[in-house]
């Protein structure tokens, strides 16, 4: 009996790998699930014709937006689980499944992770009408009145917003939230001193530090960024456990064929050493990191429970 299980389990093997090797035979597509000119956006349309002659087949981006990313994710979730089509997802998807009642898939159980794409840093300013000039300044406001100190952010979920309230949590203060409707408007009254603090990318913060417009507080990252260096962390500041980095990954769905997850790894990791690659996305204020499967899986098991945390201690509830 033994002997006949040992023999299925090999033709299974031998079938899996025959189906590897004719992998790719057909267009791949990668979905991303926000609009053309975001990060994902970005990083896909750069990856993509590389992809494409790597795999010696085209490899199309498709934008599928709405509802902070979960149809995209969706779309990706429900297909055909054989390497054809893949998710060029975010951390944010990990808020968002959480923020919506009723979201149709597991973040965690639907996809498999194949590879790391990059990495986003967030910059906390002030504007220099408040006074604050430091880290401690602004918790001592803030817990001197709680309530009294303004923050604003993109929108409810995004991830401005849950860096705040991570920074909130772990801090044990209290600040008022003004959401906006995108970026343009929040950026525009945090310079004006509509609103008191917030969250930036570093890329774009940096700019406005620089022309003395906004107060740079911290960043949200494990260690010193290359576009700040002389910003400290919050680790070094002494805020614990306030690590509010952007990541971008690819994922496919689950139950792909192990040798596709591991031959799109090889490739993207290739890909992602390019220095054209790290040159766009570098304009973009992204460092690109490609990572093993098992890496990213990591980070997922690890995020997902620790933004459901902060999501659900606050109540936050998408719009």
């Amino acid at each position: 009996m033994k002997t006949i299980k040992h023999l299925f389990a090999g033709l299974l093997l031998l079938a899996g790998a025959a189906g590897a090797q004719t992998w790719p035979a057909q267009t791949v597509r990668i979905i991303v699930p926000f609009t053309p000119g975001t990060g994902m956006d970005t990083i896909a349309r750069s990856v993509a014709p590389r992809l494409s002659e790597r795999l010696g087949q085209p490899v199309v981006v498709s934008n599928v937006p709405g509802a902070s990313g979960n149809i995209g994710a969706d779309q990706v979730a429900k297909s055909n689980s054989d390497g054809y089509t893949v998710l060029m997802g975010a951390n944010t998807m990990l808020m968002a499944s959480q923020l919506y009642k009723n979201v149709p898939f597991d973040p965690v159980k639907d996809f498999a992770p194949v590879s790391m794409a990059a990495w986003g840093t967030l910059m906390l300013v002030a504007n220099p009408k408040t006074g604050i000039k430091s880290l401690q300044d602004l918790l001592a406001q803030a817990r001197a009145k709680p309530g009294s100190i303004s923050y604003g952010s993109p929108g409810v979920g995004t991830p401005h917003h849950m860096a705040m309230e991570l920074f909130k949590v772990q801090t044990q203060t209290f600040m008022l939230h003004v959401p906006y409707r995108g970026s343009a408007g929040y950026t525009t009254d945090l310079l004006s001193g509509e609103l008191n603090v917030g969250f930036l990318p570093v890329h774009v913060a940096q700019g406005f530090v620089n022309s003395g417009r906004l107060t740079a507080l911290a960043v949200g990252s494990p260690k010193r960024h290359p576009v700040s260096p002389n910003v400290a962390t919050f680790e070094e500041l002494g805020a614990k456990g306030v690590d509010v980095d952007l990541w971008y990954a690819f994922f496919v769905p689950a139950k792909t064929n192990a040798a596709v997850v591991q031959r799109l790894n090889t490739e993207l990791a290739a890909i992602l050493k390019l220095p054209e690659i790290s040159n766009a996305l570098g304009k973009a204020g992204l460092l690109a990191e490609s990572s093993s499967s098992a890496e990213l899986g990591n980070i997922v098991n690890r995020d997902y429970p620790r933004w459901g945390a902060v999501i659900r201690r606050n109540n936050i509830q998408a719009e």
